[in-house]
């Protein structure tokens, strides 16, 4: 048995764990400011929640999912999705008597599907939900508070594709103009697609396979089929958007690939992953809390893919990114570094204090924890109240830097220098 991680996992440490923590830390901060408030759902859940929201023909219940009977022989799934919890959760509370509820989550999904860059079968989520509000003025809110949160992170290769789902009536009549079309190009098709043309044609506009793709090029639009109702409520979104200064690419192929979207749905999307466009999507849900036993409540939400995000994620520069390295020569100073350490981290700075071995090694250590910067006093710099700053990271053809600094100015220093 091997001591590495099962395939499609990875440990997150350093620098992306970090970047993880960046994440959630500057979405729930903004998150908190559209009233939105965090929950927590288990990892697992009775099967019968996703087998009943995400559709028998999703290729998340028929392929991805992983699901086992637990010693009392029931059947729990490994949460593949966020929204089904949530709802779930939300009706288990008894929280529908307290709407609206606005509310984040974050943490780990499982889906058994083919791991790259990019895409695991552990991942991460991050995901808000607004239940109990029909107004399309809160798909509107939805998607300015993910537009916001990539602002905010730092991300501009991105953009907004859009489209309406519309109602029941109104894809029951795309439905069958879908199955009238598909069903010339029924030899065609994938396997997958012909399955989906019996059980949910919209599905095969989502197929990735490039058959398909092509005989979708000319499928019928929705919008054709699209009532009255439903393409004031689209309407008003777009408004909406437009109002906010909010860029977004229509897309009548956008169907996203569960079953319990209804009118509103979108993607926001990048070039910068290659394959792996789609970074945060979501949609409206009108009918899955009825659907899974509660009442009638409507609901729109969405969720970001984290490992994702954290890959575009520009290098920015904090009093946290210099990381310093204590090194007092001398043990009668030790206690005096000690203390200095402290403050450093106080301050807002990563310390890290080194009285191990000779000077040489205490460079060596520093270097290897990735210190930027080493903070040297002796006997003679203390009792001047002066602290030597040296430089840990040579450029090309250069030799480290080091000053002389007067201990009541160290702070300002290095706050000047911070990367």
């Amino acid at each position: 048995m091997s001591l590495q991680p099962v395939r499609g996992t990875r440990d997150l440490l350093d620098d992306e764990l970090q970047s993880h923590q960046r994440v959630i830390r500057i979405a729930e901060a903004i998150a908190t400011t559209y009233n939105y408030r965090p929950i927590e759902t288990p990892i697992f859940e009775y099967t019968s929640v996703f087998q009943r929201t995400l559709g028998e023909t999703s290729d998340v219940v028929g392929k991805e999912m992983y699901t086992f009977s637990d010693r009392g022989g029931e059947s729990i799934t490994l949460r593949p999705e966020g929204t089904a919890p949530v709802v779930r959760a939300i009706i288990s509370e008894g929280l529908t008597q307290t709407l609206p509820q606005k509310r984040i989550y974050s943490g780990p999904m499982f889906r058994y599907e083919r791991p790259q860059k990019g895409r695991y079968r552990q991942f991460y989520q991050l995901g808000v939900e607004c239940i109990g509000m029909a107004s399309p003025f809160y798909d509107v809110e939805c998607i300015a508070l993910a537009d916001h949160i990539l602002k905010s992170l730092g991300l501009s290769d991105y953009k907004l594709h859009l489209n309406t789902l519309g109602d029941t009536e109104s894809r029951n009549k795309y439905r069958q103009a879908l199955v009238a079309y598909f069903s010339q190009y029924q030899n065609e098709l994938s396997e997958d697609s012909k399955t989906r043309l019996e059980q949910n044609p919209l599905r095969i506009l989502d197929s990735k396979n490039e058959g398909d793709q092509k005989i979708c090029a000319d499928a019928p639009k929705f919008g054709t089929y699209l009532g009255a109702e439903p393409k004031a409520f689209f309407d008003t979104v777009l408004k909406g958007l437009d109002a906010l200064k909010i860029d977004y690419t229509l897309d009548p192929h956008l169907v996203r690939g569960l079953d319990y979207y209804c009118h509103t749905a979108f993607e926001f999307k990048t070039t910068t992953l290659g394959a792996q466009g789609a970074i945060l999507a979501g949609g409206r849900y009108d009918g899955l809390m009825e659907q899974m036993g509660g009442p009638s409540v409507p609901g729109i939400g969405w969720a970001m893919g984290i490992d994702r995000i954290a890959l575009m994620l520009p290098t920015k520069g904090n009093k946290k990114g210099l990381r310093i390295a204590v090194i007092p020569i001398g043990e009668e100073l030790e206690t005096e570094a000690l203390k200095l350490t402290q403050n450093l981290r106080q301050h807002d700075f990563t310390a890290e204090l080194f009285i191990a071995g000779n000077l040489g090694k205490r460079f060596k250590q520093a270097d290897k924890t990735e210190c930027q910067i080493a903070i040297i006093f002796g006997s003679d710099e203390f009792s001047q109240n002066q602290v030597k700053v040296r430089s840990l990271q040579m450029d090309e053809g250069s030799s480290n830097k080091e000053a002389t600094i007067e201990s009541s100015q160290l702070f300002s220093y290095l706050s000047a220098l911070s990367i």
